[in-house]
């Protein structure tokens, strides 16, 4: 569960990028500085923080990469902050791109290894505005609010419908997912496909409208059942945007 922005900085400053990551347990400013490569696949980058004492402290290395789909750059980051490494990429909106912004937005990279959903409640409801939702999942582990947003990303047919966000301690959204609007083959009835990282793993689930929610706001979320109709490349989660 992270997020974050990155901003590439003037030529002659000490790091080429400076931004910040976000967690549900930490809020970091962080640096990415240059480094000399030992080979072709040696990283580009040093990611660098402050620590508590006031030192520099690398956290972490980054590389810069090419979408294999889109051939859009962006960032690949791998930091350890004491709670294990994770990995999470920079990527820029088709809005940034146009305008050759050097704002970045720090989004998690999403293994293909899936939680079972067995166990799993929750509730989706559609807001008035902005075309989003708000909702919530939980089991005996871990219960999550969250919301929906619009992807701003998308650009080609399989690639998320929305984002799915939580909030930091400091209240800094974190993309923890993605969801698809999809369409029964056998009812005809229209759902939403989610993709989320929780604490215990990534996790499938639908959220479907029964017979009296059809029609309506709310949406029920269960657990994923692999019928087939799963919307194309919807295991691929986060990666799909770089």
């Amino acid at each position: 569960m992270f997020a974050g922005t990155l901003t590439r900085n003037v030529e002659t400053a000490a790091a080429e990028y400076t931004g910040m990551i976000h967690s549900t347990r930490f809020d970091i400013a962080i640096q990415i500085e240059a480094r000399a490569k030992m080979s072709a696949r040696s990283p580009d980058y040093d990611v660098t923080a402050v620590n508590k004492s006031g030192r520099k402290v690398r956290i972490g290395t980054a590389w810069n990469e090419t979408g294999n789909t889109s051939g859009n750059p962006y960032i690949s980051m791998q930091i350890d902050v004491g709670l294990g490494p994770f990995r999470v990429n920079a990527v820029q909106t088709k809005e940034a791109r146009a305008a050759q912004s050097g704002e970045f937005e720090i989004i998690p990279l999403v293994s293909n290894g899936l939680m079972k959903s067995g166990s799993i409640s929750g509730e989706l409801t559609a807001m008035d505005a902005d075309n989003a939702f708000t909702g919530y999942i939980a089991n005996m582990m871990f219960d999550l609010e969250f919301m929906l947003i619009e992807n701003s990303y998308k650009s080609e047919e399989t690639h998320p419908d929305y984002r799915i966000e939580v909030s930091s301690p400091r209240g800094k959204p974190i993309r923890v997912g993605s969801a698809w609007m999809a369409k029964s083959s056998r009812t005809g009835n229209d759902y939403l496909s989610l993709l989320i990282n929780t604490p215990d793993g990534d996790l499938r689930v639908n959220a479907v409208q029964n017979e009296e929610q059809r029609g309506g706001k709310t949406f029920s979320i269960i657990p994923f059942i692999d019928s087939g109709e799963q919307p194309q490349d919807a295991g691929a989660g986060l990666s799909l945007v770089a």
